[in-house]
């Protein structure tokens, strides 16, 4: 079942972001991975700016999390895609595609993903569910515009665009 999360789901967002972001050791630049990966702090700070976050849970545990982000930009407002995560124990299943589609049905405007360029099972994920990657240039744009990251973030990320973005932005 996909819910909403609220604030009682707090702690099991945090721990299923944290399990699943153990697929990134050994594959994103070591400069870039903690443990843990998100800081309750970092969460609670995501999730004070917008980000609302879905869950996959079954037989009363959630397993897999994403969230999305409107972002009101005055030239072009967009949908994010946050944090898409789920628990190494349920990866493989299907619940990611689950989510995804989920939000895609919540969105009214371009969806835009950001995630690590090495993060290739990623880029295969969303590019199976139709998104596609933009060019190096607006990647930098993009990542300027929509997201508050660190440049090092910049240089080793990746964005991910569905169709209403490529035709909007063609």
């Amino acid at each position: 079942m996909i819910r909403l999360c609220d604030n009682r789901d707090f702690e099991a967002i945090w721990t299923t972001i944290n399990d699943g972001a153990a697929a990134y050791r050994g594959n994103i630049p070591a400069d870039r991975l903690r443990d843990p990966y998100m800081s309750h702090d970092e969460l609670q700070h995501e999730i004070d700016h917008g980000v609302l976050f879905y869950g996959y849970e079954t037989d009363g545990q959630l397993i897999g999390v994403m969230g999305t982000q409107n972002i009101d930009h005055p030239q072009s407002p967009v949908t994010l895609i946050r944090h898409a995560y789920v628990r190494t124990s349920a990866q493989g299943q299907g619940i990611g595609a689950c989510l995804l589609a989920h939000l895609r049905t919540l969105a009214s405007r371009p969806v835009l993903i950001g995630t690590w360029a090495d993060a290739t099972w990623a880029l295969r994920f969303y590019q199976k569910n139709g998104f596609h990657i933009v060019s190096r240039e607006e990647k930098e744009h993009l990542l300027r515009r929509y997201w508050t990251v660190p440049d090092r973030q910049i240089e080793t990320s990746v964005v991910l665009a569905d169709e209403a973005w490529q035709r909007q932005n063609p």
